[in-house]
């Protein structure tokens, strides 16, 4: 169910590929029915970009006990597998106290599948087909709370479930909740903006953006940014 990180880690990587120097390196649990995927993500990631493999599932079932002897930062998420796919394994992860972030990385992205694992409570959606330092880089923005799909992947995506189940009304009305202010910056984490962008794009402070940003996900009952950004697609403002 579980294995111990192999020998012979790549170098690590300077702080300009995600990582300060001396800080603690993030922690991934690999969740993939597949053993040379893992093993491919194991050798691309593990000691690299300043993350570390602490520990891998070959099915969702496995994930919760998986967690509770290796704790996590992230959890790089598969959906199809053999037993409890992506998006369930992914609802009782986030269900747990103090979760991390789910980022699933799969082959497929149809609209049922996207939906399902951002509504789910995945911070972020990648492909297996991505250069490896976007997912290292995706990595890190998901332990840190950032969004982690690029604007592109992140309209193409979005955009082929926003609205899909008749949610438009309802997601205009949820965002008539916020006020002005964080509404402008609902619809820059729609956009995919980074905290110091949507600063930037604002001009705001970023911890006045932080503010904001829990003030919105508190009050549109949400866990994460990227179901912000969803919603925010299905109220037609992205």
């Amino acid at each position: 169910m579980t294995t111990t990180p192999g020998p012979g880690p790549l170098p690590a990587a300077g702080p300009a590929d995600g990582a300060a120097a001396g800080a603690a390196p993030v922690r991934i649990v690999l969740v993939d029915d597949d053993a040379l995927v893992r093993a491919g993500l194991r050798l691309m990631l593990d000691g690299a970009h300043g993350m570390r493999v602490v520990a891998e599932a070959a099915d969702g079932a496995d994930v919760p006990a998986v967690l509770d002897a290796h704790p996590a930062d992230v959890v790089l998420m598969d959906l199809r597998m053999p037993g409890v796919d992506g998006i369930a394994a992914t609802r009782r992860v986030r269900a747990r106290p103090s979760p991390p972030a789910v980022v699933v990385l799969t082959t497929f992205d149809t609209a049922e599948e996207v939906g399902g694992a951002l509504r789910a409570g995945a911070a972020g959606y990648l492909l297996k087909d991505m250069p490896p330092a976007r997912i290292a880089a995706a990595v890190h923005a998901a332990a840190s709370g950032e969004p982690v799909l690029a604007p592109d992947v992140a309209r193409r995506l979005m955009a082929a479930v926003a609205g899909s189940d008749g949610s438009r009304d309802r997601a205009r009305a949820a965002l008539d909740a916020l006020t002005a202010r964080e509404r402008d910056v609902a619809v820059e984490l729609g956009r995919g903006a980074s905290n110091a962008d949507i600063a930037a794009t604002l001009y705001l402070s970023v911890p006045t953006v932080k503010a904001h940003v829990s003030s919105v996900l508190e009050k549109l009952g949400l866990e994460n940014r990227t179901q912000v950004a969803l919603l925010v697609h299905d109220a037609g403002e992205a």
